[in-house]
């Protein structure tokens, strides 16, 4: 597995709200806001999707989404803030790394809503911290 650096992994770890982007069949883009987990050993960020709703039906294995994470806290000043793409998994791959009982023993409030676990697995991402000097970027992919 590729070097991710600890700034990136902090970040992902320290938040719990993320947008993420889907792309309908006919090329129109939707965006979701979700909580979610960041699953270091898998490198996945994980999400529910409630029974229903509009982008529910846009969800299906190995579609590609992109997305955005900002802090629980915004200081102007210190700006940052994650943007990543990835790749959403397959449901035998989720069960098979446990990831939705783990969501779950996060937000316990979760199981009051009906959905579906769903997982992104990451490829690229995109750290923006002005708090390391103004326009900083760490930039992770699983490609290179």
């Amino acid at each position: 597995m590729k070097f991710i650096s600890r700034n990136i992994i902090n970040f992902l770890d320290a938040n719990k709200i993320a947008s993420i982007g889907f792309v309908d069949i006919e090329n129109k883009p939707y965006c979701i806001n979700c909580f979610y987990l960041f699953d270091e050993p898998s490198l996945t960020l994980v999400f529910k999707s409630s029974l229903g709703t509009r982008h529910h039906s846009l969800i299906k294995e190995n579609i590609s989404v992109a997305g955005t994470i900002l802090p629980n806290a915004i200081d102007f000043l210190k700006i940052k803030g994650i943007q990543f793409t990835g790749k959403l998994m397959s449901v035998t791959e989720i069960n098979r790394l446990g990831l939705s009982a783990k969501y779950i023993k996060k937000f316990p409030m979760s199981l009051a809503i009906n959905g579906y676990v769903w997982v992104v697995k990451l490829e690229f991402i995109k750290l923006t911290d002005s708090s390391l000097g103004f326009g900083n970027k760490t930039i992770w992919n699983s490609e290179i």
